[in-house]
């Protein structure tokens, strides 16, 4: 008896261990923003204060106008990893892949800062020919940056028959069906997913099969991300950090591991 309950005992510390070590998993948020309405509301420590509390360790922000993102890199550089948005106010989703001062504005922001990727931008489908974006495409390349598209299956192809070694960063990639997602995964070997406000990859701390099936072929190539698209969504990021865990204490852990944030790492700069 004394026996069964030493090792019921032992079983239970390593539960506890586990649980834990779940809790205390560190993440990478690959997707942040920072606008303009929100300095605010959540001032730049807050935020600071909020990520920390949420055990993320290194946030990838872009924002509305990209002021918002260098407010968090003096207040905290080796937290934030600055991406060039080409939106200088949210009322710029829908126009600035036709608006012909947008170039200028990126090429004397990239001569100035230093930046990780341009994005998150917004573009669909046939729209991702244009000239805008195809000169984002090509400023990409020549600063070695990543490109945050929120888009389409189709608009991600033309990122990459518009140069076919683009690092693209396929924002909310789990609004398409897992199966495309794996497709796309196979044909372009430097095609990354973030999986910024999506819930249908996990209920209930459990992962869905197609998505499990994404995750377990590629590893490598998802990243978590919050999308604090409104100020109110910054007082979301601890929960979200915590619901990400759960849904990837149901993976292996290697895999859960590099999804949380060693992929993040490997891609942005590891933190320190």
């Amino acid at each position: 008896m004394r026996l069964l309950l030493i090792a019921l005992s032992l079983a239970a510390a390593a539960g506890l261990g586990s649980a834990r070590a779940d809790q205390e998993l560190p993440i990478f948020d690959a997707h942040l923003h920072y606008s303009h309405d929100a300095w605010e509301v959540v001032p730049p420590q807050q935020v600071v204060e909020i990520l920390r509390k949420a055990g993320v360790k290194r946030a990838m922000v872009s924002s509305s106008n990209n002021e918002g993102t260098k407010m968090l890199q003096d207040v905290a550089p080796q937290l934030i990893v600055p991406e060039l948005r080409p939106y200088r106010s949210r009322g710029e989703i829908s126009t600035w892949a036709k608006d012909a001062t947008l170039v200028p504005f990126l090429e004397d922001m990239l001569g100035k800062r230093k930046y990780m990727a341009l994005g998150e931008f917004h573009i669909y489908g046939a729209d991702a020919d244009l000239p805008n974006v195809r000169r984002v495409v090509e400023l990409a390349k020549k600063y070695g940056l990543f490109l945050h598209s929120h888009s389409d299956a189709d608009a991600v192809t033309r990122h990459f028959q518009q140069d076919q070694a683009a690092r693209v960063l396929w924002a909310h990639s789990g609004f398409e069906r897992p199966e495309k997602v794996r497709e796309m995964l196979r044909r372009y070997p430097t095609l990354w997913c973030d999986l910024a406000f999506l819930t249908a990859h996990a209920a209930n701390g459990k992962v869905a099969p197609g998505w499990r099936a994404a995750f377990l072929e590629f590893p490598d190539r998802f990243v978590v991300g919050t999308d604090t698209f409104t100020p109110e969504r910054w007082h979301y990021v601890i929960e979200h950090a915590r619901w990400s865990r759960e849904w990837l204490a149901d993976l292996p852990a290697d895999t859960a591991r590099k999804i949380a944030y060693e992929n993040g790492d490997r891609l942005f700069g590891v933190y320190r």
